[in-house]
């Protein structure tokens, strides 16, 4: 804990009212969080779905999640375990708009879903700024992210079955995601801009204390 302190302690907040050791904790989440590694949930309706994905997202330091369909996001804590705490989620109002954004600050697009020409999910490069899409079970993804895809992906299935639920879907493919940034070198130091660790911080050992007192 202290080692991890002093190493970050340009990033420590000037105020704090957690204890150390939380804060440490705090710290090492965001220094290996990925900054360039986002999930959009296309028309996910299911919240033990949509819970599940927000789970697996902070399990491999995935920070920031887009979803559409409704604007107030139905989450199950019990099945999150309060992951949602930690991750920026964000409502998106025009995919079209969201797509174009997406693309200009150099991120591809990786969209799972069942075409002719979509590629084993393992063949992809993660280690380049990705946003992996993902729909839901019946209509699967958009036509529109179809549209913006760079990649397209799908998990080979071996059995009977067409595919895995979407959430089991999801943690697979961040997992090799994961995998292929470990291998790269990419937890080594942060993606995040320090100013922007610092102000998390500050809203997580500060900020939210003050608010849950209140």
């Amino acid at each position: 804990m202290e080692i991890l302190l002093e190493r970050y302690k340009d990033l420590v907040p000037d105020r704090y009212l957690v204890t150390e050791e939380r804060l440490a904790k705090m710290i090492n989440v965001l220094v290996h969080r990925q900054y360039t590694l986002r999930v959009f949930m296309d028309y996910v309706y299911s919240h033990h779905n949509l819970s599940a994905i927000v789970r697996s997202c902070d399990a491999v330091w995935v920070w920031w999640l887009y979803y559409r369909h409704q604007k107030q996001l139905r989450l199950n804590d019990e099945v999150t375990m309060w992951a949602h705490k930690w991750l920026l989620i964000d409502y998106v109002e025009d995919i079209k708009d969201f797509y174009k954004s997406i693309k200009d600050q150099g991120y591809q697009i990786v969209v799972t879903t069942l075409d002719q020409d979509s590629k084993d999910f393992r063949e992809i490069d993660y280690t380049k700024p990705t946003l992996i899409v993902v729909g839901n079970e019946v209509d699967w993804v958009s036509k529109e992210s179809i549209d913006f895809a760079d990649e397209k992906v799908i998990i080979p299935m071996y059995g009977m079955s067409q595919s895995l639920n979407v959430s089991v879907a999801t943690a697979v493919i961040l997992y090799e995601a994961q995998r292929q940034r470990q291998i790269a070198g990419m937890y080594d130091s942060p993606t995040f801009p320090k100013d922007l660790i610092k102000k998390i911080l500050y809203k997580w050992a500060f900020e939210d204390i003050i608010k849950n007192k209140s």
